[in-house]
């Protein structure tokens, strides 16, 4: 399990995590800075939760997947001039 397997912004779980992870931050910043009562705030609350278990969840995700081949390069002779075939 690699932390660097968690940058991958060509793969849609990356956005994914990050939309998670940012609406997570909106419905806390909500949470403190309106007047919620307390139905408003177990909603909200639960939500922000919600958002925190997906955005772990897609980050767990994107770290066990196995890396993905590399591309075949064409063959080269020693001096870096594609060969013949």
């Amino acid at each position: 399990m690699k932390l660097s397997r968690l940058w991958q912004p060509r793969h849609p779980m990356f956005w994914a995590m990050i939309g998670f992870n940012v609406l997570s931050s909106v419905c806390t910043f909500a949470m403190r800075a309106l007047p919620l009562n307390t139905l408003g705030l177990l909603l909200v609350g639960s939500v922000a939760l919600g958002n925190v278990g997906m955005g772990l969840l897609a980050a767990w995700k994107l770290m066990q997947e196995p890396a993905a081949p590399a591309p075949a390069r064409p063959a080269e002779d020693t001096q870096g001039v594609p060969m013949n075939k």
